[in-house]
């Protein structure tokens, strides 16, 4: 308790003084934390924790990323409140979910120390405002690759991630309930309620409160993404019930059930094209040190067990969580290829089209949010990796970079990725409030 204590006197001390560690973002190629077999470092449980935060500013005017030799970057939609997730609908229309993390409830545990500089934290990094709640969409009509109109699709939601359209039916992940709407193709709102499909595990612990989804490919199920309340279960293992997995829900019944397990915040879903195997992007634990542990990319097997809160990377013990389960450890799966620690991996998206160069059909994009807790930092860029019979290979590529300033500041921060209707590829980023298009040169 006192070192707990001395730990969290020091991070709000750091915080409050404005004194967050300026530190320079750490070239991919630099890492050790990625690939199908990552180095992993011992664990280092160190008296004072990282904080190494940039503060949220921005972009100047004019200002933007900087992309990969042969491509270029230029601002799609702008105007946005903390835009997250995109989807495109069938005729070239993006949706666009502005949000963010719900309040807390009554009933919610004393917040602790620990919880209230992590949301000192989040609020410099730009994620501390009121969520929005909507749904916007944004329509480029005559195809020059910019958005002229911009309207309120779906209003009064609860902090909403996911969408997707299966036929006429538009589905929406809120952080508490699995939505759906009525969709008329060429529509620019949605004014009918929405009918709730089921409870979604939420509140009154919310911690990763994102729920993203996906439809299978015969639309008769759809995925969802549900984190953990916390980093280790330190609110009780049994406060993570449906949590911490990934759920499949029957379209026909509502009813759902644990289709994998153990992954403690996955994110971004993507069906893999040559396999058909469906693959998440994960978010894990943080105070084992700079470089433990490597978020990760995977495919996502049917009842598998992916080692949270009792091991990570596979059978890596996390010695911290009392009691063990050597039952569950000695059956975790070791994930399909790192992305490198605290690096906030989000969104992912199998690229498919044809204007960007060849190089990038059939790999993985991926949005790196950025670390808030490592030095030197690491993330805020897009990434790419190639696949080869579905499955990934090398090392990523720098897509765009140039979100931290020179001064450490964060002008930007990419969340998920999609591609348009012409095959460029999008970039949600909740610090810029714009949505990126990135295109050959």
């Amino acid at each position: 308790m006192v070192m707990t204590l001395i730990r969290m006197g020091f991070c709000i001390g750091l915080v409050s003084l404005g004194l967050a560690i300026v530190g320079n973002i750490d070239p991919v190629a630099a890492q050790t934390g990625y690939g199908a077999n990552p180095q992993l470092p011992p664990p280092d449980e160190s008296l004072i924790p990282t904080v190494n935060v940039s503060k949220a500013v921005g972009w100047k005017p004019g200002g933007r990323p900087i992309a990969a030799e042969g491509l270029q970057v230029s601002v799609f939609a702008t105007d946005f409140d903390h835009p997250r997730w995109l989807y495109m609908l069938p005729n070239g229309d993006v949706l666009v979910a502005e949000s963010n993390s719900p309040p807390s409830e009554a009933g919610a545990p004393r917040r602790s120390i620990r919880t209230w500089v992590r949301r000192l934290m989040m609020g410099r990094v730009g994620a501390g405002v009121p969520s929005a709640n909507r749904i916007s969409l944004v329509r480029d009509a005559d195809g020059d690759g910019v958005a002229e109109t911009k309207t309120t699709f779906i209003d009064g939601l609860f902090s909403p991630i996911g969408m997707a359209l299966v036929g006429s039916d538009l589905y929406v992940g809120n952080s508490n309930s699995l939505m759906r709407f009525p969709y008329t193709e060429g529509a620019t709102s949605i004014k009918e309620p929405g009918i709730k499909v089921t409870d979604l595990p939420g509140g009154p612990v919310y911690g990763h409160w994102t729920r993203n989804i996906i439809a299978s490919k015969d639309g008769t199920k759809i995925y969802v993404a549900v984190g953990s309340t916390g980093n280790i279960a330190n609110n009780g293992y049994d406060k993570e019930t449906n949590r911490a997995n990934i759920l499949e829900v029957d379209r026909a019944t509502g009813q759902f059930r644990v289709f994998a397990f153990g992954l403690r915040n996955p994110t971004g879903l993507s069906w893999e094209p040559v396999t058909g195997i469906l693959w998440t992007a994960v978010n894990e634990r943080d105070e084992l040190g700079n470089d433990l542990v490597p978020d990760y990319m995977t495919s996502v097997k049917e009842g598998a067990f992916y080692g949270w809160p009792f091991s990570y990377f596979g059978q890596n013990i996390d010695e911290r969580v009392q009691p063990q389960r050597p039952d569950l450890v000695a059956k975790a799966i070791q994930p399909d290829y790192a992305l490198g620690a605290h690096t906030a991996s989000l969104g992912i998206h199998f690229y498919q089209g044809s204007l960007l160069p060849a190089e990038y059909h059939g790999g993985i994009f991926v949005g790196q949010h950025g670390s808030w807790n490592r030095e030197p930092q690491a993330g805020y860029r897009v990434i790419y990796v190639a696949f080869e019979n579905g499955n990934p290979v090398g090392m990523p590529k720098d897509i765009l970079t140039g979100f931290v300033n020179a001064k450490g500041e964060a002008e930007g921060r990419p969340v998920s990725v999609i591609e348009d209707k012409t095959g460029a590829l999008l970039v949600s980023d909740d610090v810029g409030n714009v949505i990126w298009r990135v295109t050959p040169m």
